[in-house]
């Protein structure tokens, strides 16, 4: 039987996903498992490895279910998964990160921060590898977590053996490969991806970590976007419902897979590449893009080589709460509950009513900040706090329409804010690739056109982010001669939504604001 099926796997927040794809970029069946997560308070998340590996199972499995695949006609597999960290000893057995000592919470989620001390202590060393994250050591990057951990947990530290990107440790489970993707590394380790020698020891050292190369099996070198680290183990085969004759590819970080998926066809045309963005958002959003140039820019993570496609640098920005900080208005307002996809459309639906009645002054005194859980771009402060003007006694349920509706103006003018500071003195992005969630809220999907100006990109796939990791996955397994090839045979047609230029004086005029406000709230801060 040919080879010519491919799986790719999306691990987010809250769920594992798994898509089987066609050579070039059909999606032939889809599933989804939830995956747990712990939560002491605000700042402490955590993950069971073992159970995220057993979620990846079931949702490959019913993958191939839906779509009739046979797992003999599978080339390649490829993992995503966010930024969280995962701690093993020698053995491979898991080991707490948790202040309550249970090992099964093994990994760190990328949204916890718990370790805002030691990323101060890492900005403060003004060492060379700020220069490549904007400037600001932030929370959600991997070197802080560690300090805490070796810091805190003592014995833990003793006892890892291991430690990975959650991408690398699928990765690792399904290979047994300790190699580690050039994305990863770069983008959340402080390794230098465009230097002769990646890891910094000096810094590591002033930072306490001159034993994490060692202690965590890191290679000396990071592995390319889609190399192929090797076969299926038999234990691992059986456990998918796939074969040993299937090859993995090293992944990705969930964002660049998306990016990878919709940037990368445009290797095509690379002179058109500066006018492209992606934002890849669901519980928060990450703004990202590509060029032939190194270009540095405050309070945005990057610039870092190869981490989506060789050749080619990648700046990040991105909220670090954004669907999240939905749901989060949804519980919070009297009027609200428990969030649901429901829910969110009776609110959506009933925004739509309330503005057609009121036209643009509806709600247009309520102002708010999205910082909830901080600003990871363009300000590079995980201390920000949200803010909202403009409150009033009403408590029913149009009034939590209209602080739903103004929080997402919020979000939008934050996405705004981060893509002029991405561009800086070049010309201003005009076209934003729209992935996640987040498509299918279409207060979001208007303001995305509206505030930012942007022609929006929705591709027609059903998941862009797994079509990313087909496209790794079809390197891997040798079905085409190169990775960006790959994702010009791969790429799906996709749907434009242009900005309504009538809405543009009311939007600047939100966006003055908006600006106001990030130096009001600046000012408060800084009173004695």
């Amino acid at each position: 039987m040919s080879q010519d099926f491919l799986v790719g796997v999306d691990v987010g927040t809250g769920s594992a996903r798994a898509g089987i794809f066609t050579r070039d970029g059909k999606l032939l069946g889809r599933h989804e498992n939830p995956i747990l997560m712990r939560r002491e308070d605000a700042n402490f998340a955590e993950h069971d490895s073992s159970q995220i590996w057993s979620a990846v199972c079931a949702a490959v499995r019913g993958a191939m279910a839906a779509a009739g695949a046979d797992p003999a006609a599978i080339a390649g597999i490829a993992f995503d998964a966010t930024c969280s960290l995962v701690v093993r000893d020698g053995d491979g057995e898991p080991v707490t990160v948790s202040r309550n000592g249970e090992d099964r919470w093994d990994t760190i989620v990328w949204l916890d921060h718990r370790a805002l001390d030691e990323a101060e202590q890492c900005t403060r060393t003004g060492h060379e590898v700020l220069d490549y994250i904007g400037g600001v050591m932030s929370p959600e990057m991997e070197v802080p977590k560690l300090m805490w951990l070796k810091r805190h947990l003592p014995q833990s530290w003793q006892r890892a053996g291991m430690m990975f990107d959650l991408a690398d440790f699928l990765s690792w489970k399904a290979t047994g490969s300790l190699a580690r993707s050039q994305c990863t590394l770069a983008t959340k380790w402080t390794y230098a991806a465009h230097q002769a020698i990646g890891w910094k020891e000096d810094f590591l050292t002033q930072v306490g970590l001159e034993d994490l190369v060692a202690k965590a099996s890191l290679p000396e070198k990071a592995s390319p976007i889609g190399a192929d680290l090797g076969p299926l183990t038999p234990i691992a085969a059986e456990q998918l419902g796939l074969t040993t004759r299937c090859r993995v590819g090293a992944g990705l970080i969930d964002a660049y897979a998306g990016t990878l998926a919709e940037l990368g066809p445009l290797t095509a045309r690379p002179e058109e590449m500066d006018r492209h963005s992606a934002l890849i958002a669901g519980t928060s959003s990450c703004v990202m893009s590509m060029s032939r140039q190194s270009l540095a820019v405050k309070g945005i993570w990057g610039p870092h080589l190869g981490t989506i496609l060789d050749g080619y640098w990648q700046l990040e920005g991105g909220q670090s709460a954004s669907g999240a900080l939905l749901d989060h208005i949804l519980r919070w307002h009297g009027a609200g509950g428990e969030p649901s996809a429901q829910l969110h459309q009776a609110i959506c639906d009933r925004v739509m009513e309330l503005r057609a009645e009121a036209g643009p002054a509806f709600a247009s005194r309520l102002h708010v900040l999205p910082d909830f859980h901080g600003n990871r771009s363009p300000l590079g402060d995980p201390n920000a706090l949200g803010v909202i003007s403009g409150l009033t006694l009403d408590s029913d349920f149009d009034s939590l329409c209209r602080l739903y509706w103004r929080s997402c103006v919020g979000i939008a003018l934050g996405i705004r804010h981060i893509l002029e500071t991405m561009s800086g003195d070049r010309s201003p992005v005009e076209y934003l690739h729209v992935i996640g969630g987040h498509t299918k809220n279409p207060l979001l999907m208007e303001l995305y056109a509206d505030a930012t100006g942007c022609i929006v990109i929705e591709p027609n796939t059903p998941d862009a982010t797994l079509l990313g990791m087909a496209m790794v996955a079809a390197n891997a397994a040798g079905l085409y001669p190169s990775l960006d090839r790959a994702c010009l045979a791969m790429h799906r047609s996709s749907t434009q939504r242009h900005p309504n230029p009538a809405m543009r004086p009311q939007f600047d005029r939100d966006y003055r604001i908006f600006l106001e406000m990030l130096k009001q709230r600046q000012a408060i801060d800084a009173l004695e």
